[in-house]
């Protein structure tokens, strides 16, 4: 047991009065969720741009924007950040701000008509040299690297896979191939190789252009688009660290994992990232659909066994681009994400260009919270045979386990960098997580980390005196009341970075 192989806080839990410890404890089979865990990321777009629509639907639930920086221009990205940042003050709710990269143009060309219908055993050639708009018998290349990269046999896939061509032959600039599954092949549709192994780096020109552009209205996040090592990853860093360092701005970074490459290097990739995307699109093109179920619980139940965040991506309410309501299929796979312990459920074109946006926050919203209401605990478990080396990572776990066998309303965390908030995220447990920080940039960076709660509050005072300001901020907030136990932790002299190194439980009075 973990109470057992700390002493401090076997002492903490001896002796508090067994009356209040039965009685808590007898509590623990009601359920403690009054909100939801579970983060939502929606994309901005022409659908949702609306002030008051997109008002709503950070109060529907959005916690975090995602600026798609593969469509506008950098004033549009400039503008639309000033617009959440507004429209956010106004709803009351800090959201954070995702800037997620393009990364390499991997495309095909343009078509004289638009488009072409490509039947199977059909003859068509992609040639990174042709100048003239495509036709039937082939179409250019935006990824001119392409015939480098592919040999006779190979499989390519077009369009997410719905057009599937199997190299013939790679003559010069040009790579011959054979229609295996044909279909409507349009101008700019994607390319991958069955397996992976296109050379593509993960930051262009535009993208670094790009990272500029995001430190410049200090996007909370970064995502970066096919990465293939932590090598990308640390590029990236690199990029962003000089161009916010006039702004004191840290953003984290997330590497969307998309590549087949990108599989067996997750764990160097997480070590240089602060969070992960499961990018199922690309994803499933290069390893198969059959594949994705699988590695979506194995990278959600990695990254936060390396305390990184995660998000889960693509197609997850995809008929309510159209639909009012989405499918069956939809919810269960919303639900089934939530269960494997995801930080955040992510909406693209749903919000961005669909018909429904403000009613997709809302069935996800309600999905989410089903789901949790129904999720297993089994915090015990997760401390058995685990050791922590630093005072305030121990401190994150004491609150946590103290305040589960307890039954307290809620736990608190001090934090100035957010730390203590995402290490308690990291661990299944029904008590809301509130994280109070006198720095605006943590409080919008913590709206992404699972079943925490941020609220703004200078933590310089005294101890005593911050810590009689956070139960008067939660009173007021209505997160707790009269009789309500909580658990807060913080650290001395307040205020300090890293600096975590007390727990307290607390009885309002």
């Amino acid at each position: 047991m973990f109470v057992r192989n700390i002493p401090w806080l076997r002492r903490l839990v001896i002796r508090l009065p067994l009356e209040h410890a039965r009685m808590h404890i007898h509590s623990r089979k009601k359920p403690y969720m009054t909100y939801r865990a579970t983060k939502i990321v929606a994309t901005l777009g022409p659908a949702s741009s609306d002030p008051v629509l997109l008002e709503e639907m950070i109060r529907a639930g959005v916690n975090v924007v995602r600026l798609n920086f593969s469509h506008g221009k950098a004033e549009d990205h400039i503008e639309r950040a000033r617009l959440v940042r507004e429209v956010s003050e106004r709803a009351g709710r800090e959201v954070a701000i995702m800037a997620d990269l393009q990364g390499p143009k991997i495309r095909v060309g343009k078509f004289a008509d638009g488009k072409v219908m490509l039947e199977p055993g059909a003859a068509f050639v992609l040639d990174a040299g042709r100048k003239e708009l495509g036709d039937l018998g082939g179409v250019g290349l935006d990824y001119k690297e392409l015939p480098r990269d592919v040999k006779a046999g190979d499989t390519l896939l077009l369009n997410d896979g719905l057009i599937v061509l199997t190299v013939d032959a790679v003559r010069g600039d040009a790579v011959h191939t054979i229609v295996k599954m044909g279909g409507e092949l349009s101008n700019n549709k994607g390319i991958n190789k069955q397996g992976g192994g296109l050379t593509a780096p993960a930051l262009t020109a535009k993208d670094m252009e790009d990272i500029k552009t995001a430190m410049s209205f200090q996007a909370d996040y970064v995502a970066v688009s096919f990465p293939k090592n932590a090598t990308d990853m640390e590029m990236a860093r690199q990029l962003c660290t000089v161009a916010a360092a006039e702004y004191r701005h840290k953003p984290y970074l997330i590497a969307k994992i998309e590549r087949a490459e990108a599989i067996p290097r997750l764990a160097e990739i997480l070590a240089a990232s602060d969070g992960i995307m499961v990018a199922r699109g690309d994803l499933a093109v290069e390893v198969g659909n059959a594949a994705v179920p699988a590695l979506q619980k194995m990278m959600i139940r990695m990254a936060r066994a390396a305390d990184k965040l995660v998000i889960t991506a693509t197609q997850m309410m995809e008929s309510m681009i159209t639909n009012p309501v989405p499918t069956r299929a939809e919810v269960s796979d919303v639900a089934n994400a939530v269960l494997d312990g995801t930080d955040a459920v992510m909406l693209s074109a749903e919000t961005a260009a669909g018909k429904y946006p403000l009613e997709t926050v809302q069935q996800m919203a309600q999905i989410c919270e089903a789901a949790e209401a129904h999720d297993s605990m089994e915090l015990d478990a997760d401390f058995t045979g685990q050791t922590f080396t630093r005072i305030d990572q121990s401190i994150a776990m004491g609150a946590l386990f103290t305040a589960y066998h307890l039954g307290a309303k809620a736990i608190v965390a001090l934090t100035d960098s957010g730390s203590t908030a995402l290490w308690m995220s990291r661990h299944r447990v029904r008590i809301p997580i509130y994280a109070l920080t006198p720095k605006i940039g943590t409080q919008r960076k913590m709206a992404l980390y699972r079943n925490v709660r941020p609220m703004l509050m200078d933590t310089s005072a005294h101890r005593d005196e911050a810590l009689a300001q956070a139960e008067g901020h939660l009173k007021r907030q209505g997160v707790v009341e009269t009789g309500d136990v909580y658990a807060i932790t913080c650290g001395e002299p307040m205020g300090a970075p890293g600096g975590t190194n007390m727990l307290k439980i607390c009885r309002v009075g």
